[in-house]
């Protein structure tokens, strides 16, 4: 027989989607406060002497993987209740791009890549910096994971928008991601035990950036200056 409170005290979507944000919300801390702990040993530690400083580097860096990928599931779910902050403002292209591979010089330096920047002379853009370094990161991040040695990152105007190119030597995406790369930036698969979320999430602040009528756009190709994959962010 089937019991007729069940549906009484069964959460709401709403509800469950509080949860689970709040949720994230506390798991984002804890792993945030792990993150420093980590960054003080670092910085107080000597590479030279430490035997374990290169799997400290590591696992802060999983950290630092893992609190982008929660920070990320807030952002969707405050989007989707239309309560992000989206703040746009003008930013200089080479301060910003700096500023977020010193992040990772340590990982970089222990895992032998060769990482260049390079941002057009005096370029400044005007998009949401925490929203776009996020994108930034998952790109940074995929390409430390499948580059041979090097990676450039670069950003310039082009067609009156701003191109951020992120390549590496790797093998280059497969030709599955490349063809399914819209589909998977538009939906997310939960019952496919996969679900994109950095490309999703990536493809979602693209989309938020607009100008007139034009609006920003990703795209996942193979080939470019170092003739493996390239990830291309476009804002007008």
């Amino acid at each position: 027989m089937k019991d007729s409170n069940v549906s009484s005290v069964a959460p709401s979507a709403q509800s469950m989607a509080n949860f689970l944000a709040s949720s994230v919300h506390d798991m984002k801390n804890s792993v945030n406060m792990l993150i420093c702990g980590l960054d003080k040993v670092l910085a107080s530690a000597d590479s030279a002497k430490l035997t374990t400083y290169a799997e400290l580097v590591q696992m802060n860096h999983k950290a630092k993987h893992i609190n982008n990928n929660l920070i990320q599931l807030l952002a969707l779910y405050k989007l989707g209740q239309k309560i992000y902050p989206f703040d746009p403002q003008t930013i200089c292209l080479s301060d910003f791009l700096h500023a977020l591979v010193a992040q990772h010089s340590e990982l970089l330096k222990s895992r032998g890549i060769n990482l260049e920047v390079y941002a057009q002379s005096g370029l400044y853009w005007y998009f949401d910096e925490d929203l776009i370094s996020g994108v930034v990161e998952n790109a940074l991040s995929n390409a430390m994971r499948y580059t041979r040695c090097c990676i450039r990152i670069s950003a310039q105007k082009k067609y009156e928008k701003l191109e951020l190119r992120i390549e590496d030597n790797g093998d280059g995406y497969p030709i599955q991601v490349l063809q399914e790369s819209v589909d998977n930036m538009r939906s997310m698969d939960f019952q496919g035990g996969s679900t994109g979320l950095g490309f999703y999430f990536s493809a979602m602040v693209a989309r938020m950036h607009h100008h007139q009528e034009q609006l920003g756009e990703l795209r996942l190709e193979n080939g470019g200056s170092l003739r493996g994959a390239c990830f291309v962010l476009c804002l007008p």
